[in-house]
């Protein structure tokens, strides 16, 4: 088959919400019956600063790598586990050990083995997401194309960024904002004792549109609502997740008074979470590491789109590895904060780039990824094949 009928197929199959690649085309390039080659790597991220949010603060986060190889090709996939919702890397590791017979089935069909990783066990989203990566990668280095191309989507329609600045002390915080003085748009954590400072803080550095991120910080729907309204002052867009994700009355009380709009993060995992959260939102920050990979995010996107919500896409502590991933699917959205990579010192991957705060997709097949931590030295890991 020639490359240009690859094409084609490839084509076919992203107009199709990512309907497997299949028959001829698995025959013509391989990945049917063949022996599948999985290796795993832990690494600790180290970041510039220490990441603060309303829940906590880390210096350091442990994220963990998979690289499945069949047939000359290998795709590779990252894990960074949400502690909020019990997971770790070693706990991503187990899990993608435990889907070793998956992966041996055919990779073409990776709609199918997305939806047995699903079935495999509840939770480990991170570790899905790794593996729905590492999949795609594959696919789309077998068929020499990248993974924007691949979804139908056009590179040419990439967002720009925000940049994230962690709670620390003011002086702290001010510094971070100077040192990111490219970007546009600057998201402020908060959800503390101490925002106003915060905000006046940061206000006193710079005069650009800051989107605070609450974290479910705030404890009652009269502390959020006293809290957005003074922000509408200070020039912030949006605020996400003001209130713990189990007080859902208390957003329908919010949003009717709510001067800012409201993006849901930590309400929502996946496409099923949408329409039951949906009226009491006017966004949603979808997150690959959250919903368990590119295909989820795919149907969250065009299902959030039917209900009139807008997007934002998200991510977390993770290497240049996750954030082209996610980066590939910036088309779809509005907004983008994928700025991981970019708080961390010892990124090990090269990928999507951010020049000045626009991220700039690559022709490279598949996720567009260069890097490896399976042969380097990591802080532990395990190896399979």
């Amino acid at each position: 088959m020639k490359r240009q009928d690859f094409l084609k197929l490839a084509g076919a199959a992203a107009g199709c919400s990512l309907v497997s690649l299949r028959s001829g085309l698995a025959q013509a390039a391989g990945g049917g019956p063949a022996q599948t080659r999985i290796s795993v790597k832990l690494l600790d991220l180290r970041l510039r600063y220490s990441w603060g949010l309303s829940r906590g603060t880390w210096t350091t986060r442990r994220n963990a790598y998979v690289r499945i190889e069949r047939d000359g090709t290998a795709g590779v996939g990252e894990a960074a586990p949400i502690a909020r919702y019990g997971e770790s890397a070693e706990g991503a590791a187990a899990f993608i050990e435990k889907a070793r017979p998956v992966l041996e089935r055919d990779l073409w069909e990776y709609a199918l083995r997305w939806s047995e990783l699903e079935a495999l066990a509840p939770g480990e989203h991170a570790a899905k997401a790794a593996l729905d990566m590492a999949l795609l990668d594959w696919v789309g280095k077998k068929l020499r194309v990248p993974l924007w191309k691949l979804l139908g989507l056009s590179r040419e329609r990439s967002l720009t960024t925000t940049y994230s600045i962690g709670i620390d002390e003011v002086p702290v915080m001010q510094q971070k904002v100077r040192e990111a003085g490219d970007f546009a748009v600057y998201k402020i954590k908060v959800g503390t004792k101490d925002d106003r400072k915060i905000i006046e803080g940061v206000r006193a550095v710079t005069g650009k549109p800051l989107r605070a991120d609450a974290n479910e910080g705030w404890t009652s729907k009269e502390q959020a609502l006293e809290m957005i309204d003074w922000m509408a002052g200070q020039g912030v867009e949006l605020v996400e997740q003001p209130l713990p994700a189990a007080k859902l009355k208390d957003y329908a009380w919010l949003k009717e008074r709510s001067k800012l709009p409201l993006f849901a993060d930590e309400s929502l995992m996946k496409a099923s979470d949408i329409p039951a959260i949906a009226p009491y939102f006017h966004g949603l920050n979808i997150k690959l590491m959250k919903c368990g990979g590119v295909q989820e995010a795919v149907r969250m996107a065009a299902m959030a789109r039917a209900l009139g919500l807008r997007l934002m896409i998200g991510c977390m502590i993770e290497s240049s590895l996750g954030i082209s991933a996610a980066a590939a699917l910036t088309p779809l959205f509005d907004h983008a904060d994928l700025d991981g990579n970019l708080l961390i010192s010892n990124d090990p991957f090269r990928g999507v780039r951010t020049v000045k705060d626009r991220l700039v997709l690559n022709d490279g097949p598949g996720l567009g990824v260069e890097g490896d931590v399976w042969t380097a030295a990591a802080v532990s890991g395990r190896t399979g094949s």
